[in-house]
């Protein structure tokens, strides 16, 4: 079997800010389709900044026509070879990898009439637990009446005020977590003092509570909070959280399906994990459907899955190119059994959400993700002076 052709498929994911939508306006997803002299089709997806990873798929092209698909962790080391010399791969040249990776997994499956799972150990559990995300205690409440067991909030003002309304809204039997995104505006002081603040309420984990640049900083927050912390997303590669889990940094490491370079370094990744008892969780909040179907055969084969980032009710498109889609039923995703990752896209569908963009300004004028009068400036490492304001100390009623 060879390779004969690439092509790719770029749309908009992102509903208009101006319908209220739960996404990034500016969102887009990056699918990829490698097609074979005996007729299978792979189909994978790349992550990261999707615009320029459709770029370096095409680039990458000349390397890949004429291989066989079968041979995956061949490619890779040839994808990576031959990109080395732009430098450090970064998430753009990881999310083309990433989405070659996944095509080639998909044809294998195919190829030999079984799911991907199967090929990376086989099935260790059926179904994978999903969460969703809440920003406050009524739509906790929803997801909750929906059937998940577990939600995500995140935020850097006075979270802990937040996840105790959560709390005392859905119960002690829903798993709670913490994201603060990996905010410039936290030093490590700052992340200690709120998940100190958070440690009452018996988090699943905290996530990202310092910029991922440092991890002296991560590490210093691991030692001094009483909380699970995860991280891990904005990584690519084996390398990119090696010290992560080899210096025990995270408790959960979370490895972005669509950018990490691929199912083959998930794989790598949760060996290395599951060495250090460190569990995995993979990061999907902007992720597209495909790779969201990679990340769960991956966790129904390796023994460290913890549990799955899940979009729910974000942009109707998700639920309309995916064929098919699956869905979250009492809180679980049943594991796909069709040969290779068994979906595939609506490709009408994505050529009626041409891209138009893939960049945005965070925050907004007013909305205290900047200090007052410094919104123009737009600086990545920011000063807070109103910290009784942001910040709610550890037990503290006010």
């Amino acid at each position: 079997m060879k390779i004969t052709d690439i092509k790719t498929f770029l749309m908009m994911a992102g509903a208009p800010a101006s319908v209220g939508s739960s996404s990034w306006s500016s969102r887009n997803w990056c699918f990829v389709k490698v097609y074979t002299d005996e007729g299978v089709v792979g189909i994978g997806e790349g992550s990261g900044w999707p615009r320029v990873v459709q770029t370096a798929i095409e680039d990458m092209r000349p390397i890949l026509v004429g291989e066989d698909p079968m041979n995956i962790e061949r490619i890779w080391q040839k994808m990576l070879v031959s990109t080395m010399g732009n430098g450090m791969t970064g998430t753009p040249g990881s999310g083309a990898m990433n989405a070659i990776d996944m095509t080639l997994w998909d044809i294998k499956g195919k190829a030999l009439n079984t799911p991907v799972w199967n090929l990376l150990g086989g099935k260790m559990r059926d179904r994978i637990r999903a969460y969703g995300h809440a920003k406050n205690a009524e739509r906790a409440l929803e997801l909750k009446e929906q059937g998940l067991t577990a939600i995500k909030t995140g935020g850097v003002h006075r979270v802990a005020d937040q996840v105790e309304d959560i709390r005392k809204a859905v119960g002690d039997e829903i798993d709670i977590m913490v994201d603060a995104h990996g905010p410039p505006w936290y030093n490590s002081k700052d992340a200690i003092i709120v998940g100190k603040s958070l440690e009452q309420f018996n988090l699943l984990f905290y996530e990202d509570p310092v910029p991922p640049d440092n991890m002296d900083a991560l590490r210093r927050v691991q030692d001094n909070v009483d909380i699970p912390i995860a991280a891990g997303e904005r990584h690519s590669h084996i390398w990119g959280v090696r010290q992560l889990i080899e210096d025990e940094i995270v408790d959960v490491i979370q490895p972005d399906t669509g950018r990490i370079g691929g199912i083959s370094q998930m794989m790598k990744i949760a060996a290395m994990a599951e060495a250090h008892y460190i569990s995995v969780a993979p990061h999907s909040g902007s992720l597209g459907p495909i790779a969201e179907y990679a990340a769960i055969h991956v966790l129904a084969a390796i023994p460290n899955a913890l549990i799955l980032e899940r979009v729910h009710d974000d942009v109707p498109v998700r639920y309309e190119v995916t064929l098919p889609h699956l869905p979250t039923v009492d809180g679980y995703i049943e594991v796909p059994n069709l040969p290779g990752l068994g979906v595939d896209i609506d490709e009408v569908v994505a050529a009626a959400n041409p891209s138009k963009g893939n960049t945005t300004r965070a925050g907004k004028e007013g909305d205290g993700s900047y200090e007052p009068g410094t919104y123009d400036e737009h600086v990545y490492v920011q000063t807070r002076y109103s910290r009784q304001k942001h910040l709610r100390a550890p037990n503290s009623d006010s």
